[in-house]
């Protein structure tokens, strides 16, 4: 059975003292089971920090984005390496942002898929579609495009131990989230989609929604038979509704 995971990305949130406030309100209330991974993602100048003060907790460490190299003269970057070095489990590969703002090419959100995966991190692979590209009915074409050339490059084999989140860009930050049939109808589309390289890593993959999750959307869309959790944006910087997306990913 798939263990659900729900992760927080900070995005370029925060600082020492809200960040230490967060960490506080979290664990003073976070229960002694629970019903989900839970994985928070700071900025990179908070990780070692916010590591510190997660220590000994169930909450895990992640990083927002690394770097496709191993080493070298990469100024501003950061390497797999050095995540894990600093506590990290998991990081967040190829988040709508980083593709659009940033220019992050599949080929280059592969690499980076790969690199992470060799240091032994969880890769979070974000893939998903435009307005344009929903309304023009390309969604499969581009979830399945982005989603194959990490297969290509890594195989079936990498989503052993990875996680994929699918984000409609459309309903990022926006207020609109795809409703639980269309989350659903996509993350199936994804499963068969790996399905047809290893059914049985298919079945084991986690697939995160991330799109304007919130305490209140939450049950709904975890409720589908294939959405294991969220990928949580601006909700998980309120101890509150974080807390209520992780108790709504528990059974029900």
């Amino acid at each position: 059975m798939r263990r659900a995971i729900v992760a927080g990305n900070w995005k370029m949130h925060g600082s020492r003292a809200e960040n230490a406030q967060l960490i506080e309100e979290l664990l003073a209330r976070f229960p002694a089971q629970p019903p989900a991974a839970c994985v928070v993602c700071p900025p990179f100048v908070y990780l070692q920090e916010v590591g510190r003060l997660l220590r000994g907790s169930h909450l895990s460490l992640g990083g927002q984005d690394v770097c496709a190299d191993a080493q070298g003269a990469f100024t501003g970057e950061v390497s797999a390496a050095m995540l894990k070095d600093v506590g990290c489990e998991y990081v967040i590969i190829g988040h709508s942002e980083r593709r659009l703002l940033y220019r992050e090419s599949d080929q280059l959100v592969a690499r980076k898929f790969g690199a992470a995966h060799a240091r032994g991190l969880v890769p979070i692979l974000c893939v998903g579609e435009q307005l344009a590209d929903r309304d023009a009915g390309r969604t499969h074409e581009v979830v399945a495009r982005q989603l194959d050339v990490v297969l290509e490059l890594c195989g079936a084999g990498g989503l052993e131990q990875g996680v994929v989140a699918y984000e409609p860009v459309w309903a990022i930050g926006t207020g609109r989230n795809a409703t639980p049939d269309q989350a659903q109808e996509v993350h199936a589309f994804i499963r068969a989609r790996i399905g047809a390289r290893d059914a049985r890593i298919a079945a084991a993959t986690r697939i995160l929604y991330g799109g304007s999750v919130k305490a209140g959307n939450a049950a709904e869309l975890f409720a589908m038979p294939d959405v294991d959790g969220g990928l949580v944006g601006g909700a998980s910087l309120k101890a509150d509704e974080f807390l209520s997306i992780l108790a709504a990913a528990g059974p029900g």
